[in-house]
Parts: C-alpha cells; sequence; structure tokens
C-alpha cells in the first residue's frame, strides 16, 4: 500500500519506519491532517494520524474522493474523527487501544513523586548553588489514600505501583474490577466519598460526555484541602480554570498535569521562541507546586514500538479485508 502519514514527530520517526520494514510505500508529513493539507493524500490507499489531527466529515468527504479506504490512528482515543461519516462513506478505521499501560501509570506515580518531594524545585536551587532543605518538606506515601478515577489498565498498574508503597487505596469507575479489590486490599466508592478522603486523586477515566470536566468547582470542593491531583488522563477530564483557583485558594496543594484541555497546537511542538497565547498555562508555569508535561506520559521505547507495530499490523488487516479487533466501529 501507498500510506500517508501525518503529524509524524522525530521521536516516532525511526519506530515507524522499523515497524514498516519496507512493506509499504510511506509518505511521512510533519503537519497535522486539515483542509489545506488533506491533498497530500493523494496517489495514497491509506493514512496514519495522531491525535492533533482533524479527521471530520469534510476532510474525510475529500479522503474518499482522494481514493483512500483506510484510516489507522496512531492512539487509542479517537475524539479527532467522524466515525460515522467515515462508516457511511465506507472508509475502515481502526486505533492501537493499548500500547504500554505500564509506561503512562510508572510516569504518573513519578509525578506523584516529584511533586511530594519537591524534586524539580531541589534541582533548579543546586544549579544556583542553594543546598538548603527550607521549604522542602514532603511526606511519607506509605499510609496515605490514594483515590483511582478510572480502573481500566492503566489504572489497574497504578493501583499495583501504589499497593507497593503502602497506600490505601480507592477506586471509582463504572465497571468494577474485583481482583483489584482482592489483590490489592482496595474500595470501590462513588466519587464524592473518594473526593473527601483521598489525600493523593488520580484521573485515568476515559473522555467522554459524562466526563468532560469531572473535575470541577464544586468536585474539588469536596476534597480535602491541600489534596494532590494528577491528570495523566486526557485533557478535558479537568476544568482548567477551576483547577487554578483551588490551587491559589490553597484547596488543591499540588497539581501534576501531563495533559491539557487546550493542548491542540501548544503541544508537541517547540514554541520557545513565540509569546505564549494560552493564559491558563501562562498561569500555571508560575506555580511552584504545579508540574507541567507536555502530554509525555506514553513515551517510552516499548510504547512506541507498540504503537507503529500495532498500527502496521491493524493497516494489513484492513487491507486483506479480514475482521480487525482494533478496528472502529
Amino acid at each position: 500500500m501507498k500510506i500517508a502519514i501525518f503529524n509524524v514527530h522525530n521521536w516516532e520517526r525511526d519506530y515507524l519506519q522499523n515497524a514498516n520494514n519496507g512493506k509499504h510505500s510511506l509518505k511521512m508529513f510533519d503537519t497535522y491532517l486539515s483542509l489545506d493539507t488533506v491533498d497530500l493524500a493523494k496517489g495514497c490507499d491509506a493514512i496514519c494520524i495522531f491525535t492533533e489531527d482533524n479527521a471530520s466529515a469534510p476532510i474525510l468527504d475529500r479522503l474518499h474522493e482522494l481514493g483512500i479506504q483506510y484510516v489507522a490512528l496512531r492512539s487509542a482515543g479517537f475524539n479527532n474523527i467522524d466515525v460515522a461519516h467515515a462508516k457511511k462513506l465506507g472508509i475502515r478505521m481502526a486505533r492501537v487501544p493499548e500500547y504500554s499501560p505500564y509506561a503512562i501509570a510508572e510516569f504518573t506515580v513519578g509525578v506523584m513523586l516529584a511533586l511530594n518531594r519537591k524534586l524539580v524545585r531541589t534541582h533548579y536551587r543546586i544549579m544556583e548553588m542553594n543546598f538548603s532543605l527550607n521549604g522542602l518538606v514532603g511526606f511519607d506515601m506509605n499510609g496515605k489514600t490514594v483515590g483511582i478515577i478510572g480502573t481500566g489498565k492503566i489504572g489497574r498498574v497504578v493501583a499495583k505501583i501504589l499497593h507497593g508503597f503502602g497506600c490505601k487505596l480507592l477506586l471509582y469507575d463504572i465497571v468494577e474490577n474485583k481482583a483489584l479489590v482482592e489483590k490489592y486490599d482496595a474500595t470501590y466508592t462513588d466519587l464524592d466519598a473518594l473526593c473527601r478522603q483521598s489525600d493523593i486523586i488520580t484521573l485515568h477515566a476515559p473522555l467522554n460526555e459524562k466526563t468532560h470536566h469531572l473535575i470541577d468547582a464544586d468536585r474539588i470542593s469536596k476534597m480535602k484541602k491541600g489534596v494532590m491531583l494528577i491528570n495523566a488522563g486526557r485533557g478535558g477530564l479537568v476544568k482548567t480554570q477551576d483547577v487554578i483557583s483551588a490551587i491559589k485558594s490553597g484547596q488543591i496543594g499540588y497539581f501534576g498535569m501531563d495533559v491539557y484541555e487546550e493542548e491542540k497546537g501548544l503541544y508537541f511542538e517547540d514554541h520557545s521562541d513565540d509569546i505564549l497565547q494560552d493564559d491558563a498555562m501562562a498561569r500555571l508555569m508560575t506555580l511552584r507546586n504545579v508540574l507541567i508535561s507536555s502530554h509525555q506520559a506514553f513515551l517510552t521505547d516499548t510504547a512506541l514500538e507498540n504503537i507503529s507495530q500495532i498500527t502496521f499490523d491493524n493497516l494489513e488487516c484492513m487491507e486483506k479485508g479480514n475482521v480487525c479487533k482494533n478496528e472502529i466501529k
């Protein structure tokens, strides 16, 4: 096949080429898929897109006119594609539902530790020859109550790691996992109870209409004062302005943010020569009890190998007309 791959980053290029192993003809573009760029796919049989690409109805119509039969997403989420319209056009779609829950879970716990023990602040102090310990007091993770919202593949690994730290685990999900309760002495509860009792809350729920802005001013008001909040799930789970207000008031004592509801056009790019236009991000960057990363939790060699391999497996499966277990239906 001839495949147009949009939104290719330097850190994934070699993984994609290795997974392809010369089987298909690849056209790699560092630009996003949009109405302005869709014609780059001319002459191709399939396209491959990432989270920031736009696969809305008008773009799908043009892809259909160009003869595109398959869309492969290098991601688990597919909010950026009009699934119903693609089906109407007969375009088959597939995603990468799982690439490495360990990568994201380990990163999540790493952010907890970095915030708690103030490791970023420590590093910058020492670079300035300041070896004082004032203001660097943290807390033992052992014995603390951690609320995990979303106990799918990633949430389960987070539970496993935190159980090893000696944390008490409170869980919330619409589907309860009995194995977590039995293995880690965890307890499923409702959201309000989880918020009231947790010292740390970490988000691993999918983003949909019910979970959009799951964490807002009302829910934050139910949390312990000084709570640590970690979002390595989806940016839209959190209402950013409400979190900023809660950090300023001291209601939220620590905030770790790997994903951001306004990250499109900001994350994955070098803006070091630009004037930052996002006022919420600018405010968050001034707060020393906030740790921001740019959608980095998944970024391990294992995850990148898996994403690339599964992407090409999906494309080959669809090309052969076989049932694809990762197909979006």
